[in-house]
């Protein structure tokens, strides 16, 4: 059965993914977020992002329909007001990864949302079973952890909490399956495997420019000329975001209590800088417009 009426929570970079391939692949989505200036840059990028796949059709989603500009964007409603998605089939979690603010989230639309509505929470690290724990639909709950940028990365990661009822892991996958993607169901554990192997290794790459064994763009053409990676683990830090990628580590650390996940002091000093990556313009490269310099 096909779901029609997904909610996005959350219209920042992953948010603004989702939305536009939801809406390219013919449903009716509904942009959430706290502010109208948000949602309005939000819409704009959406604009942009649809405008230059019309110019390269190779980065586009093959299983998006082929409607306008203007047919996409009305697919989308853009709102502030949580109770825009008490209708919703499907809701999608990408707020900031503090828990405070997404167990708030959940305490809101578990009270607005019918009891059939499906809750995924797209994280990178918090544990599912707690996201389940602060709802009144605990088997209807689960993690679908999407890769950046959306609309071209072919993989969803979704992650099984202690009460995902398999009815609901099936929704998510025909969900996933309607938008052009492909998945794989993983058990909950923190930072699931996507980021518990990937934080790891970012970690360990910043650890070893610390340490000057190599350069930023030495380390980076190491990892794409001898593994065949499209990027390199810094490169993926900065295109993630450094504050979450400290936030990631920070979680895995206290979760698995082991030296291994310990933060690297350069990243901490970092993100206490304000070099963020792509979304401050500066981080292990430099960005203009969301382009690196090189």
């Amino acid at each position: 059965m096909k779901i029609q009426s997904v909610g996005v929570i959350g219209a920042g970079t992953m948010g603004i993914g989702l939305a536009q391939t939801l809406a390219q692949t013919g449903h009716q989505v509904t942009l959430i977020d706290v502010a109208d200036r948000v949602l309005e840059r939000a819409e704009a990028e959406i604009r942009k992002n649809l405008r230059l796949q019309n110019f390269f059709p190779d980065f586009a989603n093959q299983s998006e329909t082929k409607l306008s500009t203007e047919d996409v964007l009305n697919l989308i409603q853009f709102s502030t007001d949580y109770y825009q998605l008490e209708k919703a089939e499907f809701i999608i979690e990408n707020a900031t990864e503090k828990w405070d603010i997404k167990r708030e989230i959940y305490h809101k639309i578990d009270d607005i949302c019918p009891s059939e509505t499906i809750f995924a929470a797209n994280t990178s690290a918090i544990s599912i079973t707690r996201f389940g724990s602060v709802t009144q639909r605990p088997d209807h709950v689960l993690g679908m952890h999407f890769m950046n940028p959306v609309p071209i990365k072919p993989m969803v990661e979704i992650i099984r909490g202690y009460h995902t009822s398999e009815a609901t892991i099936q929704s998510a996958e025909t969900l996933l399956a309607q938008m052009g993607k492909d998945s794989i169901v993983v058990n909950d554990s923190p930072g699931f495997i996507t980021n518990r192997v990937m934080m790891l290794t970012i970690n360990e790459a910043i650890f070893t420019l610390q340490e000057q064994v190599a350069t930023v763009s030495e380390i980076d053409r190491l990892f794409k000329g001898c593994f065949g990676h499209k990027m390199g683990p810094l490169e993926t830090a900065d295109l993630i975001g450094l504050d979450t990628i400290l936030y990631s580590i920070d979680v895995l650390y206290e979760s698995f209590n082991d030296d291994k996940y310990r933060p690297c002091p350069l990243l901490k000093k970092m993100v206490d800088a304000g070099l963020h990556g792509c979304k401050s313009n500066q981080g292990f490269y430099t960005y203009v417009k969301g382009q690196k310099m090189s």
